[in-house]
C-alpha cells in the first residue's frame, strides 16, 4: 500500500489512563514543530490568495487597537472567525451581592469562541491525515539514563535549573511527560530535583 503523502500530521502519546490490555489508552494531536509566525502567513497569503505584503500585518494590528478598546467598554465583538469578549473575576470570595463594588472586580483576559467558520473551512481544506515518525514517549521513559543526562546537560545551560518546556523541548518529551517525569524527582526519600516557583512558572535545579 503507498505511503499518504498529504494530508494533516499528526504524533500518538499515551495517556496516563489504561485500556482493557492494560497498556496505556493513546491519544493524538497535529505533529510537533509545526508553526508559521506572522510573516510567514503574510508570505502564504500574498503567495496564494492575492494579498498585497503587509495588508494582513496591518488589519491584525488595528483588530487588535480597536477590539481591545470596545472590549475594555465591555463590548462583545463578534467576527467571521468568532466572538471575543472581555472575561472578569472577583479580587476575593463573595456571597452577598450587596458587598460587590466596582473595586472588587478585574480584568482577568479573553474568551474566545471560535465558532462555527472554523469547522467549515478546517474541513474545506482537509486533505485527511498521516502518521508523523514522532518518538514513542513510552521508549523515552524507559530510557531514565539518557533523560538524566539530557537532564544535566540542559541545567548546565540553563544558568543552573531547568524549566519543564525546556526540558520536553531537549528530552523529545510532550509537556505532560516531561512535567510529570521532573516532578516525580523531587518526590521520595532522595529527591534528584528540587522544585521552586518563579514568577508564573516553575524551576527544577538539582540538589
Amino acid at each position: 500500500m503507498p505511503r499518504k503523502e498529504d494530508g494533516m500530521l499528526f504524533d500518538i502519546h499515551p495517556t496516563p489512563a489504561r485500556g482493557k490490555d492494560g497498556k496505556n489508552i493513546l491519544y493524538v494531536r497535529p505533529a510537533s514543530g509545526q508553526k508559521m509566525t506572522m510573516q510567514q502567513v503574510e508570505d502564504f497569503c500574498c503567495r496564494n490568495h492575492g494579498l498585497r505584503y503587509g495588508e494582513l500585518s496591518r488589519a491584525f494590528d488595528v483588530f487588535l487597537r480597536a477590539a481591545g478598546e470596545l472590549m475594555a467598554m465591555g463590548y462583545r465583538i463578534d467576527t467571521p472567525i468568532g466572538s471575543f469578549a472581555p472575561r472578569l473575576s472577583l479580587t476575593r470570595e463573595f456571597t452577598d451581592p450587596d458587598d460587590i463594588s466596582g473595586r472588587d472586580v478585574r480584568l482577568d483576559g479573553v474568551d474566545y469562541n471560535p465558532g462555527k467558520a472554523w469547522n467549515d473551512e478546517l474541513a474545506k481544506w482537509n486533505n485527511g491525515f498521516r502518521r508523523a515518525n514522532n518518538a514513542n514517549t513510552l521508549e523515552l521513559l524507559a530510557d531514565e539514563e539518557r533523560l538524566l543526562a539530557v537532564l544535566r546537560n540542559t541545567i548546565q545551560k540553563g544558568d543552573g535549573y531547568v524549566t519543564v518546556g525546556r526540558f520536553a523541548y531537549h528530552s523529545g518529551l510532550t509537556y505532560y511527560s516531561a512535567r510529570k517525569l521532573l516532578n516525580g524527582w523531587c518526590e521520595g526519600d532522595r529527591p534528584k530535583l528540587l522544585k521552586t516557583k518563579r514568577g508564573q512558572e516553575y524551576i527544577y535545579t538539582e540538589i
